[in-house]
């Protein structure tokens, strides 16, 4: 069975373009078929002092994979990519690629590491303006 699985991309270090475009090549190849992309959007860093600005973007794609299946990939994707660091508990930093689960179906997870729809999303305009891009 087909799901469809939106997701939010961040990058502030390196050539952020590239590291999105690369992102989302790994996410077509090992989650499924994109459906749709936002646009870029340039964006201050949230949470956090940064003289890095933000590249965010949003994908939609359709995938057979478990929640809990994606979530390994876009971890995967993340080593991939070149992150190292995960932030934890409200404290963020400077990072070239961050890839979060939105939305999965109409599904409510709520796992100690899982969380869908993703909790903070409509607090944050950078995952809003590309998600109501392609939604």
């Amino acid at each position: 069975m087909l799901h469809r699985v939106y997701f939010s991309l961040g990058a502030n270090l390196g050539n952020r373009e590239q590291t999105l475009g690369r992102a989302i090549e790994w996410l077509a190849k090992l989650v499924g078929p994109v459906e749709r992309q936002s646009s870029y959007h340039e964006t201050a860093p949230w949470g956090f002092s940064s003289p890095h600005p933000f590249l965010n973007a949003a994908v939609c794609c359709s995938t057979t994979l478990t929640p809990r299946q994606v979530l390994c990939v876009t971890q995967k994707i993340e080593l991939l990519l070149g992150r190292r660091q995960k932030s934890t508990d409200g404290s963020y930093h400077d990072r070239p690629i961050d890839i979060d689960i939105l939305l999965y179906d109409d599904l409510c997870i709520d796992e100690p590491d899982l969380k869908i729809p993703h909790p903070l999303m409509h607090e944050r305009e950078f995952v809003m303006k590309p998600l109501n891009e392609i939604r």
